[in-house]
């Protein structure tokens, strides 16, 4: 089978993780980011996928070369211009089977793609969209659907008082090469505002996925979040079943001193000194280091960061290379880009972002900063 992932985005709200380097090769826990869809696709059958990219396409072809560590056959395809969902799909076309799964490239799941093929096929339909439920529709578009499960109709973020449903679009389709005959070529095109009402009664079928895992990886709160599913092993992952029941894991190569509570994953050659805590809900990454009686809880350190000695890290992010002086605090949603370096004695909190290469002097915020930084 067939798939195409979406990955044209610039994943602005993801920045300062995605400034330099592209959203789909992110690390997330322990390996970049889309891999986790790619081993999902795999799992269900697919072996050659097609990247429909745009920004720094290049460096997502670099990290993930032609996907035979994957067992997949993979191709590339890069955008001149963004052109939207279904204009990036049509862009495409010359590669595409008669039959293929598309997939924004911005989820992280674990529904049952096998079953909504077979969905699909027992329909006979055109499209097929995976529809998922949430706690909260309010913020969304919502997906109705006759007793058949054929689309009825789509609602645009109805009033609470017009809530008949909680299913959304979780971004996964199983689509026949007909679709892309309601595509027109050479512009932007959306696939969910000009393509899908187009196919309201003509074969478009949604199928329900009440109890799978998903979540759209768009923001620093949300890579979080992800983080800490996968380490608690909420969603199905190659990465859950290497932590196993002890939910750890911590590379043969780790020099730990201190103590470590799980869930936790620690890579290679980490150090973690004397008298620092670790976890729960932790991930440092290969070369991280982190000082003695520093403690992290909640908190992701990319490769080859350190920690000095006395510091407090709870929920936040801190990416490859930065560095945070001793007796610093980085908390409640900071995140601090590739290459930051934070001076002794420092306070970020509230969501505070320091972009690439910033260098903040010690001592310079000893107070939560009540806006973004740049």
């Amino acid at each position: 089978m067939q798939a195409v992932i979406l990955v044209g985005g610039e994943g602005m709200r993801l920045r300062p993780l995605t400034s330099t380097v592209p959203k789909p090769v992110v690390p997330l826990v322990d390996r970049p980011f889309v891999v986790y869809l790619l081993e999902w696709l795999r799992r269900h059958g697919v072996d050659d996928v097609v990247m429909s990219c745009g920004f720094l396409a290049t460096s997502v072809r670099n990290v993930l070369g032609d996907g035979s560590q994957l067992g997949l056959r993979m191709r590339f395809v890069e955008e001149p211009e963004p052109r939207g969902t279904a204009g990036a799909l049509k862009f495409a076309e010359p590669f595409l089977d008669e039959r293929f799964v598309l997939v924004n490239g911005d989820v992280l799941t674990d529904l049952d793609l096998t079953a909504q093929v077979a969905h699909h096929e027992r329909t006979g339909a055109v499209g097929t969209l995976a529809l998922v439920s949430v706690e909260d529709p309010t913020p969304y578009g919502l997906v109705r659907l006759d007793e058949d499960h054929a689309v009825r109709e789509f609602v645009e973020k109805p009033p609470a008082d017009q809530i008949d449903t909680d299913l959304i679009s979780a971004g996964a389709y199983v689509l026949e090469r007909s679709v892309l005959d309601l595509v027109p070529p050479d512009r932007s095109v959306s696939i969910e505002r000009e393509v899908w009402p187009q196919l309201v009664g003509a074969g478009l079928y949604g199928t329900p996925h009440r109890d799978a895992y998903w979540l759209d990886v768009g923001t620093p709160e949300r890579y979080l979040q992800a983080t800490f599913d996968i380490v608690e092993r909420h969603v199905d992952t190659a990465v859950g079943e290497r932590l196993g029941e002890s939910f750890l894991a911590v590379d043969a190569s780790a020099d730990v001193r201190g103590r470590v509570v799980p869930p936790a994953v620690i890579g290679r050659v980490a150090r973690v000194d004397a008298g620092a805590h670790v976890g729960s809900l932790v991930v440092l990454a290969d070369g991280v280091t982190v000082g003695a009686r520093t403690n992290i809880e909640r908190s992701v350190v990319l490769q080859g960061a350190e920690i000095g000695a006395d510091c407090v890290l709870r929920d936040c992010v801190v990416a490859a290379g930065a560095r945070v002086g001793a007796g610093s605090h980085i908390t409640r949603g900071a995140v601090l880009g590739e290459g930051v370096t934070v001076g002794a004695d420092n306070t970020l909190t509230n969501g505070a972002r320091l972009f690439p290469g910033v260098e903040l002097p010690a001592g310079a915020l000893r107070f939560p900063p009540e806006r973004e930084l740049i």
